[in-house]
C-alpha cells in the first residue's frame, strides 16, 4: 500500500523539492503552491493524506515508528509550526513559510465552494462540529457539506465511518481528532480505498466554531500563536510546547553538528 501511494504521489508531485529535518520529510511549498498541488489530487481523484508537521509532530516521528512511516508516506507534508521554519533556516535548507493548518483548511473550503468540491467534517464534539458546519455554510453559501460526524467513537466503529464516507464520497475529509488516532484512522481509511483528500486539522473546528478564540493577528505574525494556545490551556499544552520544544531544539542542534 505504501509503495503504491508513493508511486502515484511521485507522478503528481513532479519536481517539487523536499527537505528532511530530524528524519521527517517536508515539502518546500508555500500556501498557494500547496493549494494548487492539492487540487491536482482532487481533480485526478488520487488519494491524499495532507500532513502538517510542527515540533511536537516531529518529536513523535522520532519516538513512534508507525507515525514515522505514516508521515513520510504522505503526499504533501507542510511545515505547520514557526519552530520548524526556524530550524530549516538554521540547518541551511530554508522553507518558504509556515502553512498554518487552520488557514489552509479555510482556503481549501473556499476553493471547494468556488469549484464545486464537496467536504466532510469528522471530529470534535457533536455541538462543535455542527457549529463548524453552520459557520462554514454561512461564510460559503454554495459550499457542499455532504456530512458531519463527531470524533467520539472507538476503533471498532471505524468500519461504520468508512461505510458512510463511501456513501458520501467527499472530495475533502477534514479530521479534527487528536494524534496519533487521526493519523491511524486516515491510514485505515486510505487502506479501505477512499480517494478523498484527508487533512488532519487539529483544533480547527474549535477555532472556526468560536469555541476557542484564535490568537490576534499580531501574535500570529510574530510566530507567537503557540504561546496564546498555552495561555488558554496551560495544563494540557505546557509540556507539549515548552518541554517538547526543548527536545526539538536540542535535536536540531545535534543534527546541525552532524552536518559539519
Amino acid at each position: 500500500m505504501v509503495e503504491y501511494k508513493l508511486a502515484v504521489q511521485e507522478e503528481i508531485l513532479g519536481d517539487n523539492p523536499r527537505i528532511t529535518i530530524l528524519n521527517t520529510t517536508i515539502d518546500v511549498l508555500d500556501v498557494d503552491e500547496t493549494i494548487n498541488l492539492v487540487e491536482k489530487y482532487v481533480k485526478t481523484k488520487t488519494p491524499l493524506h495532507l500532513m502538517g508537521v510542527n515540533a511536537d509532530k516531529i518529536n513523535e516521528v522520532n519516538e513512534n515508528g508507525r507515525m514515522k512511516q505514516i508521515v513520510n508516506s504522505c503526499g504533501i507534508i507542510n511545515a505547520d509550526g514557526a519552530s520548524v521554519i526556524l530550524a530549516s533556516k538554521f540547518l541551511k535548507k530554508p522553507l518558504p513559510e509556515r502553512v498554518a493548518g487552520v488557514d489552509l483548511m479555510q482556503s481549501l473550503v473556499a476553493l471547494s465552494e468556488k469549484k464545486g468540491y464537496s467536504i466532510y467534517l469528522l471530529g470534535a464534539k457533536q455541538s462543535v462540529v455542527e457549529k463548524t458546519a453552520e459557520v462554514l455554510k454561512h461564510r460559503h453559501p454554495k459550499l457542499k457539506i455532504v456530512g458531519i460526524h463527531n470524533g467520539y467513537f472507538k476503533e471498532n466503529d471505524w468500519s461504520n465511518v468508512s461505510q458512510e464516507l463511501k456513501e458520501k464520497n467527499p472530495d475533502f475529509v477534514f479530521v479534527g481528532i487528536t494524534s496519533p488516532i487521526k493519523e491511524y484512522l486516515i491510514e485505515y481509511l486510505q487502506g479501505e480505498g477512499h480517494k478523498s483528500v484527508f487533512m488532519g486539522v487539529g483544533g480547527s473546528f474549535d477555532v472556526i466554531s468560536g469555541n476557542i478564540p484564535r490568537a490576534p493577528q499580531w501574535m500570529q505574525k510574530a510566530n507567537l500563536e503557540w504561546l496564546f494556545r498555552v495561555a488558554q490551556e496551560p495544563k494540557r499544552l505546557f509540556k507539549r510546547y515548552f518541554v517538547g520544544n526543548m527536545i526539538f531544539i536540542n535535536a536540531v542542534i545535534k543534527e546541525k553538528g552532524a552536518m559539519k
